[in-house]
């Protein structure tokens, strides 16, 4: 397995269950053992956590966890995978099955000032460490990293400002009509919507409207992108992820592909989509276990995708695809601000969005599929 993540390491656990035998070594550019991500933006950047260890015992389920293990290459004809190619510690694996799970790195954005991103613990215990009182902290991005970092900032008296290209915060993932029913949650930030970035300089974010915003810390939150360079020439189908269907095989017999790295078929979007959510890693195991010991026949993976994020002592919570020309409707709090959204077409639930109603989200989830008007 190539990938220490939550998606491997629930993979392992699978096949030993399913009585595999044989040898499993995971490979993991990381330097410390397996931990889960969620908890990096919320509370481990909150203080409340130092780390955030996953249930991964590698002497109960014999795994040969190799770590500071970069993949750099495979041949799918020899099957073979190249690691830390140019350093003093490069080799070469062989393998008779393998499993893809890389993840993704997130995005930069151009300039030579100091940027800081998060994706990995040290990330979040680095970024931790800047988010003193008073500390001119400048977050680009509005989605929900973005608005997990401004929490953090926030709450730790920080000056926090945030530069987002849309016109609302969240309105890339959700739209400006939802996003627009967010803003008041972000009183005490400077929010920039409709902004672009040109650069990160020493003196800080350079806007594209000429602006210069003086930052002591820069986040960058616009995205990440699945780790693919060292497939090159591998002969697997890529596209924006590694292409699978939807028991997570590859077009290469023996490799599979799960987690953030696979660009999975779905019926729910009729097309190969990136669900790059826990919810995706924690259930995938099954299928690709199961189209590893026996490529030909196995239970297909595609489930109603789920997400979450706690933002602003909120808990929001989305279940289903809705497109953005789905019929949108918007409840709102006696404030104002956001509490519900659902969406449909042709009067069927495509999607439903809820905010600190997690009693709702099963019986939303349930209805996704069916009438709009079921859900009451």
């Amino acid at each position: 397995m190539v990938g220490g993540g939550l998606a491997a390491t629930r993979l392992c656990a699978v096949l030993r269950r399913k009585k595999f035998r044989g040898s499993i070594t995971v490979l993991s550019a990381e330097e410390v053992a397996p931990y889960d991500r969620p908890p990096l933006s919320k509370q481990v950047l909150a203080g409340e956590r130092d780390d955030a260890p996953l249930p991964f015992d590698t002497a109960k389920l014999d795994v040969d966890l190799r770590l500071g293990t970069r993949a750099t290459g495979l041949d799918t004809e020899s099957r073979t995978v190249m690691v830390n190619a140019g350093s003093d510690e490069a080799d070469a694996i062989a393998y008779d099955a393998l499993a893809i799970a890389t993840g993704a790195a997130p995005l930069r954005l151009p300039g030579d000032g100091p940027q800081l991103t998060l994706r990995t613990l040290d990330d979040s215990l680095a970024l931790r460490e800047r988010l003193v009182p008073g500390a001119r902290v400048v977050v680009v991005g509005a989605s929900w990293i973005g608005a997990e970092v401004a929490t953090a900032a926030r709450a730790a008296g920080c000056v926090v400002s945030c530069v987002e290209f849309g016109a609302e915060p969240l309105a890339g993932v959700l739209g400006d009509e939802v996003g627009a029913a967010t803003r008041a949650w972000w009183e005490g930030i400077d929010l920039r919507t409709s902004t672009g970035v040109t650069s990160v300089e020493a003196d800080g974010v350079h806007l594209d409207d000429g602006t210069v915003l003086p930052a002591d810390v820069v986040v960058t939150g616009i995205g990440v992108r699945p780790d693919l360079a060292w497939l090159s020439g591998s002969g697997l189908e890529l596209d924006r992820g590694v292409l699978t269907d939807t028991r997570c095989r590859t077009n290469v017999p023996g490799v599979v592909a799960l987690g953030d790295v696979a660009q999975r078929w779905s019926a729910h979007s009729d097309s190969h989509r990136l669900v790059e959510h826990w919810d995706e890693a924690a259930m995938v195991a099954t299928a690709a276990a199961t189209s590893l010991l026996d490529w030909s026949t196995g239970p297909e993976h595609d489930p109603v995708p789920y997400f979450w994020s706690d933002q602003f002592g909120r808990k929001l919570q989305y279940v289903g695809v809705h497109a953005p020309d789905d019929v949108l409707a918007i409840d709102k709090a006696e404030d104002g601000s956001l509490l519900r959204a659902t969406w449909s077409r042709d009067g069927v639930l495509t999607a439903w969005l809820g905010v600190d109603l997690s009693k709702e989200l099963i019986p939303a989830r349930t209805a996704i599929g069916g009438p709009v008007a079921a859900l009451g």
